[in-house]
């Protein structure tokens, strides 16, 4: 059988790892898609790496526009990354009747809405498990074997960057600006870690599990993104003392006022199992309501893992190549016409519990003091700890973990907290999810 095409535009690491994988399991990814599958042609900047790592395999050039515009092509796979030029080729590639096959999360939390529209429309698919947790299939489960499920939440260890410093800070008590210098020296870091320890890369992951998960469009501008750049390593010893771990948790979920899309440092149980994913792995718990809690574990980055879901793509587009367009598995799993405009809440609409931390002088009646502003905004405290002052000092640190209230009842009180006389700077608040 005549095999497929396809055109991949970036061999970078993702890019090595698919046409090393490709070519390595070359029979056995024939014997399940059907047909061959080929990657003809390259287009990379550096022509000297695409060279290397084809070893003359395939076709190499410098101009992805041509590889989008190449009649030969049936699929293009792209791998560049960023929302610019991605995009241009993208929707190029989709305007020449191509299937497209990416690993970009960004583009699609920033762009899918117009992407899958304009695919829909030229009767083409695009195919995107690699853009979330690397070589886990939670796109397809979300999308296909969660389908019977009314899912009401899911949350993620989505980007194994801060997953692995915060497990450094945890096991050998190191501050973030240390954890993350070993990070960087081991390659689980970028230079500049940004959009990873800001929390702006799961954001990305989130947005695109939500929409999926909720038949909702991509919505990352409504998103609340806070990072780990500020969690201080008091706060893991002292969520351990509580019995929980502290996880940057990407989390969506649904509400009968519309979905919370957040992603944020979380304290989570520590005996649930997603608490001991550690080092750089990945993994996303979701909540259906006939399935109950369903967990996916794996390494969410990498060449080949990455590389084995964007295969995975490149067999399903194949094997669904020539099918009528209407009986496809829709982008984000709901009938486009089906897909609702649900509003997504803002931080201070999110219900859930807290961890708080003061410093406050240690005298009679302060602890008095903070419950009794808790108390007259409606939050419980479920656990405290009250430690006692260092030798010298006047100083100490109280911790408490509410019951679960709204945001805003929790930012309204801890302002009140903060001006009372004998508290010392800012209360750290934290948020924390039973996962249950």
């Amino acid at each position: 059988m005549k095999p497929i095409n396809v055109g991949l535009l970036g061999i970078g690491t993702v890019g090595g790892g698919t046409f090393t994988v490709l070519k390595r399991n070359a029979e056995e990814i024939t014997r399940r898609a059907g047909r061959p599958i080929c990657i003809t042609v390259v287009a990379d900047k550096n022509l000297e790496l695409a060279r290397k790592v084809t070893g003359g395999d395939a076709r190499l050039t410098d101009d992805a526009f041509a590889v989008v515009s190449d009649p030969e092509i049936d699929i293009v796979v792209e791998l560049i990354g960023g929302c610019g030029v991605a995009r241009e080729l993208v929707l190029q590639a989709i305007e020449n009747g191509k299937h497209v096959v990416t690993a970009n999360k960004a583009l699609l939390a920033m762009h899918g809405n117009e992407i899958f529209v304009a695919a829909q429309k030229k009767g083409v698919m695009v195919a995107f498990e690699a853009a979330v947790a690397g070589g886990i299939p939670i796109i397809k489960a979300l999308r296909e074997g969660l389908t019977a499920n009314r899912i009401e939440w899911l949350a993620g260890i989505i980007n194994g960057t801060t997953n692995f410093i915060l497990s450094e800070m945890r096991d050998k008590g190191l501050s973030f600006a240390d954890a993350l210098q070993d990070a960087q020296a081991l390659g689980y870091a970028e230079a500049d870690p940004t959009f990873d320890v800001e929390g702006v890369d799961a954001a990305h992951k989130a947005t695109i599990m939500s929409a999926i998960a909720f038949g909702i469009p991509m919505q990352f501008d409504k998103a609340y993104v806070e990072g780990i750049s500020k969690l201080d390593a008091v706060d893991i010893r002292y969520a351990e003392q509580l019995g929980y771990r502290i996880k940057l948790l990407g989390i969506a979920r649904r509400r009968e006022q519309g979905v919370e899309l957040r992603v944020h440092p979380t304290l989570i149980p520590e005996r649930r199992l997603i608490a001991n994913v550690e080092g750089a792995m990945n993994a996303v718990l979701v909540q259906g309501d006939a399935v109950g809690a369903t967990l996916y574990y794996g390494k969410g980055a990498g060449a080949e893992p990455t590389g084995s879901a964007v295969i995975a793509d490149l067999v399903d587009v194949t094997r669904l190549h020539t099918s009528d367009p209407e009986h496809r598995v829709p982008h984000l799993a709901f009938q486009p016409n089906q897909v609702r405009d649900v509003p997504v809440l803002s931080i201070d609409e999110v219900i859930t519990s807290y961890y708080l931390r003061m410093r406050v002088e240690d005298k009679p009646g302060v602890l008095a003091d903070i419950t009794r502003i808790l108390a007259d905004s409606s939050i419980s405290i479920e656990a405290l700890i009250q430690k006692e002052a260092a030798a010298g000092e006047s100083d100490t640190d109280i911790i408490m973990l509410t019951h679960r209230t709204v945001e805003r009842n929790a930012n309204a009180a801890i302002a009140k907290i903060e001006v009372l006389e004998s508290v010392q700077g800012k209360v750290t608040k934290l948020r924390v999810e039973s996962l249950s």
